[in-house]
């Protein structure tokens, strides 16, 4: 499933980078997805993996990827672009929130109808005197025109 194209440690910049594809996963990796495969395969564990690319490659259901693995957090801010940890940051809270609205759903529907009929019930309220209010006005202007 994985081929290591290269394994290099960079002392300079104190990461691994790892380039490799993935076999039979076009269109169906994500990049949450292959840092798991990569920390599996890799037992890479408490270490920060930063996906920096993954590009399908024409006519083969192949997919390449390129990875930085850093000791330190910080370290991996400082040297890789923040666009990139906003990116990842915004997966991870999707995931998040998808799990959170399937499980949802049925509170709030009962959260909302609970809410819904305090609220009718007030505007009926409202609405009856007005009624009464514009017959009483309709009805006087009868008396006038009466006298």
């Amino acid at each position: 499933m994985i081929d290591v194209t290269r394994d290099v440690k960079n002392i300079l910049l104190a990461r691994r980078e790892i380039t490799c594809t993935f076999k039979g996963l076009a269109g169906k990796l994500k990049k949450l997805e292959a840092v798991d495969v990569v920390s599996k395969h890799f037992k890479l564990d408490g270490k920060v993996i930063v996906p920096i690319k993954l590009q399908n490659e024409t006519g083969r259901p192949m997919v390449s990827g390129i990875f930085y693995i850093y000791d330190d957090e910080k370290l991996a801010r400082l040297h890789v672009k923040p666009a990139i940890f906003e990116r990842l940051d915004k997966a991870k809270a999707g995931g998040e929130k998808a799990e959170e609205v399937k499980e949802a759903p049925a509170e709030k529907v009962e959260e909302k109808k609970a809410e819904e009929k305090p609220k009718e019930k007030e505007v009926e309220k409202k609405e009856a005197p007005k009624k009464s209010e514009e017959k009483k006005v309709a009805d006087e202007p009868k008396k006038e025109e009466s006298k």
